[in-house]
């Protein structure tokens, strides 16, 4: 490819897999380059709207209207809704699983569904050099896509990717039974003092080593 440069990508998101959801439901898209804090600012700030709480958000610098956020914009005295849904495709589909992983933790109960599609991206590459009689070439690739819809009425729990308020519990536990036990405890002093013997037998060999040494130079004197 080093006779052609990349004139435009062009993506295909996947259609939003979730169907029968209220019309005030917001889609927060996450990418690469997305801010975690605002994205969290705005979900946090629909999920438990309060109308004070909505127009500070509004009025702020850094408020994620440019962070791909889709469907009503948060307005003062606009109520909580009861869904959300966070979506990704490439490199954000960590930081979407991220969001939605805090989210859990801040607003309880919330129930979680998943879906894993693809999303397609089509680039065209334009030759350096048309005299040379190179045509134009489309390329067309497959890049992972996350779709993670939050909501508090608990859905059909048959679903796949269907996910309980609350089953993260149990790994945070042992996590932090782990941190709390003996994986901080310092070394033992018998450890220490076994190592210190160890240090001390190798001097007496040393001592033994040097004597044997001095007793052969007196013999070869004495004869």
């Amino acid at each position: 490819m080093e006779n052609y440069r990349k004139c435009r990508t062009e993506a295909f998101p996947p259609v939003c897999p979730f169907s029968d959801l209220p019309p005030d439901t917001p889609q927060v898209q996450v990418k690469d380059g997305s801010k975690i804090r605002n994205l969290l600012r705005f979900a946090l700030s629909r999920m438990e709207a309060t109308p004070q709480a909505a127009a500070e958000d509004e009025g702020r610098p850094d408020s994620p209207k440019d962070e791909g956020v889709k469907g009503p914009q948060v307005a003062p005295g606009l109520l909580p809704c009861g869904h959300i849904v966070f979506t990704a495709t490439g490199k954000g589909v960590s930081k979407a699983i991220t969001c939605a992983e805090i989210m859990k933790r801040r607003v309880k109960g919330l129930h979680q569904l998943t879906r894993l599609l693809y999303a397609t991206v089509s680039e065209v590459w334009e030759p350096l050099k048309p005299a040379a009689g190179l045509d134009s070439l489309s390329v067309s690739r497959k890049v992972p896509a996350v779709w993670i819809l939050l909501c508090r009425e608990a859905p059909d729990r048959s679903q796949p990717g269907y996910q309980a308020p609350g089953c993260y519990n149990a790994l945070w536990t042992q996590t932090s039974n782990r941190e709390e036990g003996g994986a901080l405890t310092e070394p033992k002093a018998g450890n220490k003092r076994k190592r210190g013997g160890g240090g001390g037998g190798g001097g007496r060999g040393r001592g033994r080593s040097l004597s044997g040494r001095s007793r052969d130079t007196m013999k070869g004197q004495n004869r």
